[in-house]
């Protein structure tokens, strides 16, 4: 069949494998209950408010209408969090989109990007979908060397995408360790610290990024609503940055890419401290059960700063994935990061999490 010629800088290109569904595991196993550890999504929902948020926007004629394409009281709410002015926002449907615009932005054809080998697939996916070059900085500890991507910037790198807590390995870099690589990266280059997981960072010396936004002005922060906020089905994502790089992507972003319900949803979520206080208290706990859990197994580890640990189990995780389904807990096999024995586990609620530790010690 003939085809429309298409541009051939994706070819290298893999479509995005997100978790098994939930509904599909249960058919296929002929299961009355599955646990998805797999995405890093909150077990404990969203904040009540933030739902009420949602059946009001669809008061009246709202469902009908377009959204805000400024997200307007979202904006205001997030200027007033980071005592940042509103026009240092750029808002996505999710980080991914957001990411994605990056490349849009800032890669042409030739150009280079760097990030660790092991870390976010979009990155990448943003970088060589415009015909640019992914560079890639070998892990330290599991996590991002820093020292190490110096030593990979050119003339021809565009951008350095950085995520801290890092997805899949929960590892982070300290504030001196920032401060010290934003010395000596050209001002030319953008970094784009992705934080995806930050609040359930509690390393003391974890860095306050959107504070050195102004001594580093080629800074773009990166969040998400739907880790800690439990939003993920909603998508909204934003960045802040310097008012001449967000004009930029202003250029580019969908006119409507953020929906009324998640606007509403976000700027009730973000005003709910209470709910977002009790989720990173009890992820905290339920980090340190299962870590203490591994400890008792003999499993290894990886000290992680996220709502989730990556095991090792010294088996071979694609099999391990099967097995756990198999007992109705889905998580995601480490071949998928090149990391063929470990486990990513999202963590869930202590019951869960109790739960999937039985299930895992009969498989092992």
């Amino acid at each position: 069949m003939n085809q429309v010629p298409h541009r051939t800088v994706i070819d290298p290109m893999r479509p995005y494998v997100p978790g098994r569904p939930i509904d599909d595991v249960k058919r296929e196993y002929g299961l009355s209950e599955v646990i998805k550890l797999a995405s890093n999504e909150n077990p404990y929902g969203c904040s009540p408010k933030a739902k009420q948020a949602v059946i009001d926007s669809m008061s009246g004629e709202a469902g009908a209408l377009y959204p805000d394409g400024a997200c307007t009281a979202l904006r205001v709410a997030l200027a007033a969090k980071y005592n940042v002015a509103p026009e240092r926002i750029v808002f996505g449907c999710g980080t991914d989109e957001i990411i994605a615009m990056i490349g849009k932005v800032f890669v042409n054809p030739g150009d280079e990007c760097i990030s660790a080998a092991v870390s976010f697939s979009q990155y990448a996916a943003s970088v060589i979908s415009m015909g640019g070059t992914m560079v890639y900085s070998p892990m330290k500890n599991h996590g991002f060397d820093l020292a190490d991507i110096l030593t990979k910037i050119t003339d021809k790198t565009k951008v350095i995408f950085v995520a801290n807590p890092n997805n899949p390995t929960g590892t982070t870099h300290s504030a001196a360790e920032q401060a010290a690589f934003m010395e000596k990266v050209p001002a030319n280059i953008l970094v784009a610290f992705d934080e995806a997981y930050s609040e359930f960072a509690d390393a003391p010396d974890y860095p306050d990024t959107v504070a050195v936004l102004d001594k580093y002005p080629n800074i773009l922060y990166m969040k998400t609503f739907s880790k800690a906020y439990g939003l993920a089905s909603l998508r909204v994502g934003y960045a802040i940055g310097q008012p001449d790089v967000i004009e930029l992507f202003e250029k580019i972003r969908g006119p409507f890419n953020v929906s009324v319900q998640a606007q509403a949803a976000a700027a009730a979520a973000l005003a709910d401290s209470e709910f977002l206080a009790e989720t990173v208290q009890n992820n905290a706990a339920v980090r340190a059960y299962l870590c203490a859990e591994c400890d008792k197994l003999g499993l290894s580890y990886i000290p992680s700063q996220a709502n989730f640990v990556m095991v090792d189990i010294k088996k071979d995780s694609a099999q391990a994935f099967s097995d756990l389904m198999k007992k109705g807990y889905i998580i995601r096999p480490g071949v998928a990061f090149g990391m063929p024995t470990f486990l990513r586990i999202s963590l869930g609620t202590m019951v869960q999490m109790q739960g999937f530790v039985a299930a895992l010690q009969t498989i092992l």
